[in-house]
């Protein structure tokens, strides 16, 4: 065929753009080679396009043909793969197993030894995909950021343990201090709903909202205990402070008028009280 095209076509030929040669491209397979008697066939190419071909076309594609992405990503302690730079969730049970991924526009698929296990909507880069099938029980509600249903899980356990919980998820970021709750369920699962209920109560009255403040009284056993206020911190006077009119100095020419002198005076009468006037000696002179 390509001899064929060669020879016939474009072989001495000079164009002057490329619009030039698509154009006679066009004309050349209507009239030449399209009304020719094929060899092989006997039939003229354009009648058995017409007639055969044309009508098992589909219709053109809406969008151009856009190479998918492959990857071979590893499946994290989170769940999840990064697939162009986007996540997506995955069964526990691949955890730490190296994966097939192909990404195209729509849909992300992730193979595992050949087979398809999960299917996944594209994510722009940065985004996530979750399927709450993926997580175990105990992981869905963290792994959604189910606030509503993590605080309901603690107020299921007590009133105290639930107000406590809601008090910490109280953040401009609660998903933030989902950990801090969880923690707070892992108490209760270790130690019993009553004592960490009671440890609830005593920490929310002194207004002590810390996860590890309730597991400290908890295996100090003082969740029956009182929590003290901390002890108020008393400002003393200064060690070397004196009264005011200790400093007063007599004006001269002003009987009985008193004035309170500058730091600097101050300290000099202060050496006078203390050597006496006596004591004092001027440079050069005898006693």
């Amino acid at each position: 065929m390509v001899p064929f095209v060669r020879g016939s076509f474009f072989a001495g030929e000079s164009f002057i753009d490329l619009a030039d040669a698509q154009s006679r491209a066009e004309q050349w397979c209507r009239r030449r080679a399209g009304l020719r008697t094929h060899g092989t066939t006997a039939r003229r190419p354009a009648e058995v396009f017409a007639e055969e071909e044309l009508p098992r076309l589909l219709p053109p594609p809406l969008f151009p043909y856009e190479l998918p992405v492959y990857a071979n990503p590893k499946v994290h302690r989170d769940d999840y793969v990064e697939v162009a730079r986007a996540l997506y969730s995955m069964p526990s049970r691949f955890i730490g197993q190296r994966v097939e991924a192909r990404a195209d526009r729509a849909l992300v698929r992730v193979y595992w030894r050949g087979a398809l296990v999960k299917t996944h909507p594209r994510q722009p880069p940065g985004g996530r995909s979750t399927d709450p099938a993926d997580f175990p029980a105990e992981k869905t509600i963290y792994a959604m950021r189910d606030l509503d249903r993590l605080q309901g899980l603690a107020a299921s356990h007590g009133p105290a343990i639930g107000a406590y919980a809601k008090v910490i998820l109280d953040d401009p970021l609660p998903w933030r201090k989902m950990r801090q709750v969880c923690a707070l369920l892992g108490l209760v699962r270790k130690w019993g709903a009553e004592r960490v209920e009671a440890a609830c109560a005593k920490a929310a009255e002194a207004e002590a909202f810390n996860v590890g403040l309730i597991g400290r009284m908890l295996e100090r056993a003082t969740e029956g205990n009182d929590i003290e206020a901390p002890p108020r911190q008393l400002s003393l006077p200064g060690r070397f402070a004196r009264p005011a009119d200790q400093f007063a100095m007599k004006r001269p020419g002003r009987p009985g008028t008193t004035t309170t002198p500058a730091p600097d005076r101050a300290l000099g009468a202060n050496v006078e009280d203390g050597l006496g006037q006596d004591s004092l000696v001027r440079p050069g002179a005898t006693r």
